[in-house]
């Protein structure tokens, strides 16, 4: 999106791009395979980035509703609190990284999205894919994904609605607590930086639960838990 080079310059076909800024204002791109050079040569800091975790449920871009996530889903984080794709310049109204776009920016056509449809779930890039070979990071990732499972949390809000509710909060506190725990551990001990838990661990838990329907606060030793509204 900038003078030089269109959305569409691909296909020189394609209606070109009128800068409105409306695509990436709906949120940043998901990657695929093709755009690992692009966080391994640090063209996109993985500071700017977040993850969708396996099994975790989110709103399906492409068939709208929600959905349980079948693999990880990394993505360009928002800016300022919204949804609007990190790299986009309010002011020029083009894209910082346009020519280092990954590859759902390329496909995408706002007139006709019948190719990035087409690609939306294929070759999806995974965090193993990235940092299977980081030793004690992935492990941690590892322990972290199987402890705060997301079929395990929505087991636990399952739980809350029938005679099990006592169970249920016991086993989502521990879920919460660990997931909270570990992010402050992995901070103090200077593991890693904050601005990059999004992207090893995921969006905290006690943020993404509402979409199973609850909305759930750690109080010292309590767990309480609220319907969305």
């Amino acid at each position: 999106m900038n003078s030089a080079r269109k959305q569409g310059d691909n296909n020189p076909d394609a209606p070109k791009c009128r800068q409105c800024g409306t695509c990436c204002k709906k949120g940043g791109p998901s990657f695929h395979t093709e755009d690992k050079p692009l966080i391994e040569k640090g063209i996109i800091p993985a500071r700017f980035l977040y993850t969708i975790r396996k099994g975790e449920t989110a709103h399906d871009n492409i068939g709208g509703g929600l959905m349980t996530m079948p693999s990880d889903i990394i993505k360009i984080k928002g800016s300022r609190g919204t949804w609007t794709c990190v790299f986009y310049d309010h002011f020029e109204k083009n894209c910082k990284i346009y020519s280092d776009r990954p590859l759902e920016c390329r496909a995408l056509n706002c007139r006709d999205t019948r190719e990035i449809e087409k690609i939306n779930s294929e070759k999806r890039l995974t965090r193993k894919d990235l940092l299977g070979s980081a030793g004690g990071l992935w492990e941690l990732i590892e322990d972290h994904q199987q402890q705060c499972d997301y079929g395990k949390v929505a087991a636990c809000v399952r739980m809350l609605n029938n005679s099990g509710k006592e169970k249920g909060l016991k086993d989502l506190g521990k879920i919460l607590r660990y997931d909270n725990d570990l992010r402050v551990m992995a901070i103090d001990k200077g593991y890693v930086k904050p601005d990059m838990l999004e992207f090893l661990l995921g969006r905290p838990i006690t943020e993404t639960v509402s979409a199973y329907g609850v909305n759930v606060t750690i109080e010292k030793q309590f767990v309480r838990v609220s319907p969305v509204l």
